[in-house]
């Protein structure tokens, strides 16, 4: 039989994240980890661990520019695993610096982001894809300290990336992103006489709450003036 899970606190800081080193590739690199415990659900694109579950951990890790690996979650598991990770959890990777993330809060909603945008556009551009391009990437992790329904964790993700592409353009940036652009979003798992939320759009309460934590995140993440990292 689980145990119940205490109710969220709406008060608390749930995104603390530890800072990692690695020496791979002839170079120094850098990752975020984020181990939150049991008792969340995440829903992420991520290339380890993505869909929805429950999740224990997150890591945002950098790799090397030129990266040439074709086994991303191997190699992202083997870095969790390294740091002391257990459990499932989510891996997503960058070849941006992760070093100093953006970070932003809303009434109890959190983000971090990570940004690079050389290689960045429109989604709806015209001609055939040509396959993901790992430089230039931006990483969203929200979390939120309330149970949410599957459909509203699909919603979420819509609202986090309604919020990135306003802070993008709003930064002077002529772009909805890049090509491999990657988010997760967690909330807490549902528990014995909780409120599960049906809704996360943007003018939902947490939705809201939401959109402005990562609009705040990817703001800050954001390389300054006309320079892209």
């Amino acid at each position: 039989m689980p145990v119940p899970l205490p109710p969220p606190r709406t008060g608390h800081r749930p995104l603390t994240l530890e800072h990692l080193t690695r020496d791979e590739d002839g170079e120094r690199l850098h990752a975020l980890l984020w181990r939150p415990g049991p008792g969340w659900r995440m829903v992420s694109s991520a290339v380890l661990g993505g869909g929805t579950g429950e999740r224990a951990w997150v890591l945002n890790a950098q790799v090397a520019h030129g990266y040439r690996r074709t086994d991303p979650a191997r190699h992202l598991a083997g870095l969790a695993r390294a740091a002391g990770a257990e459990g499932p959890g989510v891996g997503l990777m960058t070849a941006a610096e992760v070093a100093d993330p953006g970070r932003a809060g809303d009434g109890g909603a959190e983000a971090f982001a990570t940004a690079g945008i050389s290689v960045r556009g429109w989604a709806a551009a015209p001609g055939e894809g040509a396959g993901a391009v790992l430089p230039g990437t931006i990483n969203i992790v929200a979390a939120l300290p309330v149970a949410l329904t599957d459909a509203a964790l699909v919603n979420a993700v819509i609202t986090a990336t309604e919020a990135k592409v306003q802070a993008l353009v709003e930064s002077g940036h002529d772009c909805s992103g890049t090509p491999t652009d990657a988010v997760c979003v967690a909330a807490r798992a549902p528990y014995a006489g909780g409120e599960t939320h049906a809704f996360a759009g943007p003018r939902s309460l947490w939705g809201a709450r939401l959109a402005r934590a990562v609009h705040g995140a990817v703001r800050v993440a954001l390389p300054a003036g006309p320079r892209h990292a």
